[in-house]
């Protein structure tokens, strides 16, 4: 089986504080948790102008 690399979503939002950016990564992924669905991957990316946003994937071949 062939590994690819995951294609990211970017959260419209650019987020203040790495707390601020934290919530949503927790909030994502809380609404998989005890589902039968596979839940995404969830980052919070740190940009250049240290500001943050939060990408996610839902791909379920890693």
């Amino acid at each position: 089986m062939r590994r690819h690399k995951p294609r990211w979503v970017y959260y419209k939002d650019v987020f203040r504080s790495k707390f601020q950016a934290g919530c949503l990564k927790a909030k994502l992924e809380d609404n998989w948790h005890h589902k039968y669905e596979v839940g995404p991957l969830v980052e919070v990316k740190r940009l250049k102008t240290n500001r943050y946003v939060v990408r996610y994937t839902y791909d379920e071949v890693m």
